[in-house]
């Protein structure tokens, strides 16, 4: 179950990045919990939106597939218990640097985004910190 649960939200994620790559707002929208937030920051400032806010930006703008951008998006990580999980993304596309984490929920069969948190930043910015 944990095996087939986990292909299930490697499937969400990769619908989540061809939505994003092609700005398919249909398709995410349909990946996102209707009150799922977006947090995090670009080049140091805040940023904090609705998901169908953020949607509606997606909409405004021109794809990573519009223009010609090589399809350079990984899941790195996957955190599962029972009907709630976290995902780690890397995301360099329009000119940014992006790791992301979602929050997703099953409900239903259904695994939904209910979170995005993100930022952008170099490399040397970057810090994991392990736990004993």
């Amino acid at each position: 179950m944990q095996e087939s649960s986990n292909t299930t939200i490697e499937h969400t994620v990769h619908a989540y990045f061809d939505g994003v790559y092609r700005g398919d707002v249909a398709a995410l929208a349909g990946l996102f919990d209707i009150d799922a937030q977006v947090y995090g920051d670009i080049d140091g400032q805040p940023y904090h939106k609705s998901a169908s806010s953020y949607l509606a930006g997606v909409a405004a703008r021109k794809s990573p597939h519009e223009l010609g951008e090589p399809y350079r998006m990984q899941l790195l990580a996957v955190d599962r218990q029972a009907n709630i999980a976290s995902v780690k993304l890397h995301s360099p596309m329009l000119g940014f640097d992006y790791y992301l984490y979602l929050s997703l929920r099953r409900l239903d069969g259904q695994w939904l985004i209910v979170n995005k948190t993100f930022s952008h930043g170099s490399a040397q910015e970057k810090t994991t910190q392990e736990r004993p």
